[in-house]
């Protein structure tokens, strides 16, 4: 049993075993895109079991800043939309630390003919790219610029042809939902596509909601435009991102653990990470829910991480625990999340004893013993929970910095693992 301290940002952690059954929090990117649905459907809709997190508020007032009727409870959001109509409100829009708000309200402003302005904090200004939008929307017509520290949009958006760039799915995502809302029919092409899984969420919804849309092996779309559709009722699923982390706990410190909220029909692409969890060796029992039972012995392998670009993070911390060597490849877009993922664990799991090697894109990992060191997030939520999930089985005591940045997308990850059994305050 550990023993843990922690503070408003920092958590002292020492070696644990875990057991017994949390829910796993609710999915941040269906909660965001039901928000941003709901905020252009016609009349109320109802958003049960949301995540509340920073960047879940960061889009509530997004969309009430947009016209939207926002009302929040602890189990419920319910929100009045405006049936694309969209109004552009005179204060700058703050995405925070939303990327998800960065792009897809974005996109979203160009359905305006008065302008509108947004910004964030340094990771959404200099980390996360926003010139794939901007030019797209720059071929439909839209003004769309960056003046120092906001970028301001200014429509309408109009119909014709679109080129992109594809590596980043969210300016993808972004062009489908403003698209669908253009005055007419508009055709995107996109080049060297990646995170498909994230555009296939989006698509996930045009689907429920019964917006046409034609999809060809995510290179090109053709939107009719004009959407309209009915508030709507969603329960949001659990987060199979952020399941990854408490399996992980589990998997190293050899325990037995049970996440309930799980569905495997969503169509969240991280649910992969349970296959791979499998090849490399965990005893994992799949049904209603999801459970990992001791006596698994983890190896290394490859693994492509292209679609499953927020779990690199974690899979370094296993590849550390895992027999031989692990490598993942494709994953150069980690660079460009709020932290340069592939530099920030490299740096921090040496500190810890780790034999990584970070490359232009993916990681090299070989079986390691940790130790116990003091560590920092680098203001990235996934970091954060990785290097508190190493400590569970390092030796001796490892201090994380930076834990604040977990509540981005996983705010009682603390409270679940001394639900667990981790002995923290």
């Amino acid at each position: 049993m550990s023993t843990g301290l922690i503070s408003k940002d920092s958590c002292l952690i020492a070696p644990s075993s875990l057991s017994g059954e949390v829910r796993v929090p609710p999915s941040k990117s269906q909660t965001q895109r039901a928000l941003l649905f709901g905020l252009l459907a016609k009349g109320r809709s109802v958003i049960h079991y949301p995540l509340h997190s920073p960047d879940v508020e960061a889009m509530i007032q997004a969309c009430r800043q947009l016209g939207a009727e926002v009302i929040t409870s602890p189990s419920k959001i319910e929100i009045v939309g405006v049936d694309g109509g969209i109004t552009a409100p005179q204060q700058i829009i703050d995405a925070g630390n939303s990327g998800q708000v960065w792009r897809f309200i974005g996109a979203i402003a160009a359905l305006a003919s008065q302008p509108i302005s947004l910004s964030g904090d340094h990771s959404i200004l200099h980390n996360r790219p926003i010139r794939p939008l901007i030019q797209a929307l720059h071929q439909l017509g839209v003004y769309a610029h960056m003046h120092e520290n906001s970028l301001m949009i200014r429509g309408p958006i109009g119909s014709g042809r679109v080129e992109m760039d594809g590596q980043d799915s969210q300016p993808v995502s972004g062009m489908l939902m403003a698209a669908a809302f253009a005055p007419g029919p508009v055709e995107i092409y996109v080049n060297d596509p990646g995170e498909k899984p994230w555009v296939n969420l989006t698509l996930s919804w045009f689907q429920r909601l019964g917006i046409s849309c034609q999809a060809e092996e995510f290179r090109y779309y053709r939107l009719e435009g004009q959407s309209h559709y009915e508030g709507f009722s969603y329960t949001v699923p659990g987060d199979f991102s952020s399941a990854a982390f408490l399996l992980a706990a589990a998997l190293i410190t050899d325990s037995e653990l049970t996440l309930s909220g799980l569905d495997l029909e969503d169509a969240q692409g991280d649910k992969r990470v349970l296959g791979v969890l499998e090849e490399m060796g965990a005893k994992l029992e799949i049904g209603e829910k999801i459970s990992v039972k001791r006596g698994g012995t983890l190896r290394g392998i490859t693994i492509d991480v292209t679609d499953i670009i927020d779990a690199v993070p974690i899979l370094a911390v296993l590849g550390c625990y895992a027999a031989g060597e692990t490598h993942l490849i494709g994953g150069g877009m980690a660079r460009n999340k709020e932290a340069d993922r592939l530099a920030a664990i490299t740096n921090e799991l040496r500190k810890m004893g780790a034999d990584i090697q970070e490359e232009s894109g993916g990681l090299i990992i070989r079986s390691s013993q940790l130790h116990g060191a003091k560590v920092v997030s680098h203001a990235d939520h996934r970091i954060g929970m990785s290097l508190t999930v190493a400590a569970l089985a390092a030796m001796g005591e490892t201090q994380v910095e930076g834990i604040s940045s977990i509540a981005k997308s996983y705010p009682d990850f603390f409270d679940h693992l001394r639900q667990l059994g981790v002995a923290l305050p």
